[in-house]
């Protein structure tokens, strides 16, 4: 008897297996050279049975879980967190009546983390800040003064400067106030 996620299977036969991969580099002389060593995550093969009056159902619930990817744990002879289903077949003969032969694939996963993390909205609005109308600064023109002059003291645009003040650009007239903020 075995278990995987919340379905009971009779397991006539277990395999698991472990893999890596290595990168190979052919060399003049001598053996290939590798440089990279990746583990492969660790596969299970199952064979067993389904059996009694839910068989139809268990074997549903198995491939839905399987197309729709959930994790689950597989617990029998060998013991397995966090596995997908990557295949499943059934079969039905006359030796089992009531229930159908099962052949079950399952890949050993791990599940990445981050470190997002959703914000709750609680139901209330945030108050609205509104910034005070800035009061306007205004620098006296004297001789020499211009917009490019302003900007940089300023740093306010000299087009901005221009829709305030309304004056030519080379003919600042000495005396008057500029609005610039």
């Amino acid at each position: 008897m075995a278990r995987l996620g919340n379905i009971t299977v009779l397991i006539e036969k277990e395999d698991d297996s472990s893999s890596i991969e290595a990168t190979s580099y052919p060399v003049e002389k001598g053996i290939p050279m590798t440089d990279h060593v990746e583990q492969k995550p660790d596969e299970f093969s199952l064979s067993g049975v389904l059996n009694g009056p839910t068989h139809a159902a268990d074997y549903e619930y198995l491939k839905k879980c399987m197309r729709s990817g959930t994790i689950l744990t597989y617990v029998g002879r060998n013991i397995a967190k966090n596995v997908i289903i990557l295949d499943i077949n059934g079969s039905v003969d006359a030796n089992n009546a009531n229930g159908k032969d099962v052949s079950i694939k399952l890949r050993q996963i791990r599940i990445a983390s981050t470190p997002w993390v959703k914000v709750q909205n609680n139901g209330k609005k945030k108050p609205v800040t509104t910034k005070p109308p800035a009061t306007p600064v205004y620098h006296l023109v004297k001789k020499g003064d211009t917009y490019w002059m302003c900007w940089k003291r300023y740093g306010t645009s000299i087009p901005q400067l221009r829709a305030w003040n309304k004056y030519p650009d080379r003919r600042l007239p000495i005396g008057v106030k500029l609005r610039v903020k």
